[in-house]
């Protein structure tokens, strides 16, 4: 499967779960007869928030179709196709970087079949659920109406016996819920941190907006009026205050009118849809044009014209309101883009709350000062004098601008398959891009509102020192070099076609059976890494954790690392049958085994999930989940090592 990491990413919080069996999609199964000859099958499919069922027709090289298997038709035949009760929604799906459709919330299938008496009718339902941070491997449902009792039909006549009939490896199988509980697994973490982040990343865009001519130039002339204009001090500090709170009510509003405009959902959907996509990289493209200094982008002067005669007529909360209303219009042409850039980063973090956090931090950031330098008049004789600099500024914002647009446009390309964004042409395109931004900051390239640059002061300097040394580090992923550090940010590895890499974590077995049997006879613990093909944490764990140095050389040294994948498509050798929830069903793939495995032993089914054992299938730690922080991973091997010494 491929797998991007986009700007998302930074935003989107990691999906911690614990050892717990989930069940995000629940199915009830329902026979009704129409009349004397016809029979219908009614398959209801209920969704929790933040799930979605794929459609029962998805591309190849995708997640499992739903699909109804009717394995066994006796006197009746199946009349027609199977019938949704409503069309599926379409969009990019991250986990598998492809165009799918989907079901969300609820949604029923018909099945009409033609009997007669004494018919019979059994088979099961394969679906698969995925949320937008990871995929639950494939499930069954049994359903059976007719004469013959509740069971599905056909199985035991094909199938083998589930365990091997060795005792040894029997044990393997035992499970081991209450013991992995006994030991201290992780914690989850929580969604606060992405949305502090959020904050962070609003201040910061804040305090870039401060810098912009539009801003900068504003900050003494409003502070010297409230002085000015009040009768003493302590009302123009309190004037300076309320005009730095009408500013952040101002941008606060906003992002909560964007987000009951869309909705969490609708937000949440712009990071996959193609569509969207390719509208932000074309909105980031004509900002950074305009920061170039082509055009700007203004509202139209009489808005801020008839707000600011307003303001002079009033007075009170409502005059200083209406102020900062003005500051807000007239300031747009800088900040607006970095707005749009702000609020197009959130949207794809699909919180409710993300939206309104992210323009509080930048209004927090942008008001911050008005209500400082009125408490500290005397602060304002040192700030630095309005100038060329501002608009250069402007121009940096520009190329950061246009760096970002390359992201969607990136997922765009993944969505349609154009091939023409892969990772050597984007990787490319960003050397350019902060090479000439470098450039730019030594003064060899020129815009049309740039002043005369006579010398290159040292924080200028330095600035393009970072802009060219990061365009050289990027020049080793033209060859497959992982760049752990933008990983984010670019297309995906599999995506290149030229890759010199060969440092990857390679895991030993696939099987687990032939795994225990190597560990027992090396005498060594066994990290068991449950994983999946459509798992997004996976990657990222794969990518951060596992080709570290130190992790890399534990894992090759001193433990047996087994791999399974839980959607795996390859046939078992020989069809096994379990009893699960008193049902009996068959497993012909391996992931199905793998899967199983997971639930009947460990008592989880989200990936990833790591296990250490000793060679007889006893946990040596807790179970560990997403956690994308070498150390946090080290110190896990560790306490596994450890405890093996006691065996």
């Amino acid at each position: 499967m491929k797998k991007t990491v986009i700007i998302g990413y930074l935003l989107l919080f990691p999906w911690l779960l614990s050892a717990q069996i989930l069940e995000p999609i629940t199915w009830t199964v329902t026979g009704n007869a129409k009349n004397d000859t016809l029979f219908e099958v009614v398959f209801n499919a209920k969704i929790e928030k933040g799930w979605h069922l794929y459609a029962t027709e998805l591309p190849q090289g995708g997640p499992v179709a739903t699909q109804f298997h009717f394995d066994r038709l006796q006197d009746a035949a199946l009349q027609g196709d199977i019938l949704a009760s409503r069309a599926a929604e379409k969009s990019f799906d991250e986990n598998f970087q492809m165009q799918l459709q989907w079901y969300e919330k609820e949604v029923s299938f018909t099945q009409l079949v033609k009997v007669q008496d004494g018919f019979v009718i059994a088979g099961n339902v394969e679906f698969m659920g995925c949320n937008d941070n990871t995929c639950l491997p494939p499930s069954h449902v049994d359903f059976s109406f007719g004469a013959e009792p509740q069971t599905p039909i056909g199985l035991s006549e094909i199938a083998t016996p589930f365990l091997p009939l060795s005792a040894e490896t029997t044990d393997l199988w035992t499970p081991v819920v209450d013991e992995l509980r006994s030991f201290d697994t992780q914690g989850s973490a929580s969604t606060d941190n992405s949305l502090w982040w959020i904050f962070i990343k609003g201040l910061l865009g804040g305090f870039i907006a401060l810098l912009t001519p539009c801003v900068w130039p504003i900050i003494p002339m409003t502070v010297s009026f409230f002085l000015k204009k009040s009768k003493n001090k302590k009302k123009g500090i309190l004037d300076a205050s309320l005009f730095g709170v009408s500013i952040i009510f101002i941008y606060l509003f906003l992002g909560i009118v964007i987000t009951l405009i869309f909705g969490a959902s609708a937000l949440n959907s712009l990071s996959t849809n193609a569509v969207f996509n390719i509208f932000f990289f074309l909105l980031l493209v004509l900002f950074a044009v305009s920061f170039f200094g082509a055009f700007e982008i203004t509202l139209p002067a009489s808005w801020s014209t008839k707000i600011n005669a307003k303001s002079e007529s009033t007075t009170g909360f409502l005059s200083v309101l209406l102020m900062a209303f003005t500051l807000v219009l007239v300031s747009f042409s800088c900040t607006g883009p970095i707005i749009g850039t702000l609020l197009v980063d959130v949207s794809v973090n699909g919180s409710l709350l993300a939206p309104a956090v992210g323009m509080g931090g930048f209004a927090l950031a942008l008001a911050l000062p008005f209500t400082l330098f009125a408490m500290f008049p005397t602060w304002l004789k040192s700030l630095p004098k309005s100038g060329g600099w501002l608009n250069s500024v402007k121009v940096v914002l520009g190329f950061l601008e246009l760096a970002f647009a390359l992201k969607f446009l990136s997922v765009a390309d993944l969505a349609y398959g154009w091939h023409i964004l892969d990772r050597e042409t984007f990787l490319v395109l960003w050397i350019v891009i902060f090479a000439l931004l470098g450039f730019y900051l030594l003064g060899k390239i020129k815009f049309p509102h740039d002043s005369e640059l006579k010398h290159v002061s040292v924080p200028r300097f330095f600035l393009s020192l970072i802009s060219l040394a990061f365009a050289v580090y990027l020049v080793p992923g033209l060859w497959g070099a992982p760049l752990k550090s933008v990983s984010a940010f670019i297309p995906p590895l599999s995506t290149q076609d030229f890759n010199m890499y060969d440092k990857e974590t390679h895991t030993v077995f696939n099987d687990y059976e032939q795994g225990m049997n190597y560990a027992k006879k090396a005498n060594k613990p066994v990290l068991i890494d449950f994983s999946g093909y459509g798992c997004v944490n996976c990657r990222k764990m794969e990518s951060a954790v596992l080709t570290n140095n130190q992790v890399n050389e534990m894992l090759t040294d001193e433990f047996v690392l087994i791999t399974l994948f839980v959607d795996d498509k390859t046939s078992l050798e020989s069809p096994m049958t379990i009893v699960e929830q008193g049902k009996e069903r068959i497993l012909t793939t391996v992931g199905d085994k793998n899967s199983y495995l997971q639930r009947f032993k460990f008592g989880a089914n989200a990936q990833p999930f790591y296990v250490i054992l000793n060679p007889q299938g006893e946990p040596l730690a807790g179970s560990f989940s997403f956690d994308d922080n070498p150390q946090h991973f080290i110190d896990y091997l560790n306490v596994g090592l450890k405890n093996m010494k006691k065996y």
